[in-house]
């Protein structure tokens, strides 16, 4: 049973940063996996996604250069760092796991983790 827990998500201030953090299990590392978020009344939005290998990273262009994705494979995990949050990111931020590397469609979904931008 393929499971994706997130963490990491709170309340910060406006010009502040957080880090998402999601653990997979029951499922090979050979996934690629992505972050997604849905804010009230919005439909669920593609934010980040990278690789199996590492080697490959796709950001939505409202979050380039302030968002990064990593994973580290060993620990079944992904990482989303968020600098520079603004209000308008406030949502939650789902971790995905597919067998192929996409901004959509994803096979399996965490429960998501709140994230509030607000002073």
């Amino acid at each position: 049973q393929v499971q994706l827990v997130e963490s990491g998500g709170g309340l910060v201030q406006p010009g502040g940063s957080l880090r998402l953090s999601c653990v997979a299990s029951g499922l090979t590392f050979s996934y690629a996996m992505g972050w997604f978020r849905q804010a009230p009344g919005k439909e669920r939005e593609f934010v980040a996604a990278i690789s199996s290998s590492d080697d490959t990273t796709y950001y939505a262009d409202s979050v380039k250069g302030r968002f990064t994705i990593s994973r580290d494979n060993a620990k079944n995990m992904v990482h989303l760092q968020m600098n520079s949050l603004k209000p308008e990111v406030t949502a939650l931020y789902y971790c995905a796991a597919d067998t192929k590397l996409a901004t959509s469609s994803y096979d399996y979904w965490g429960q998501g983790t709140q994230v509030t931008v607000s002073s």
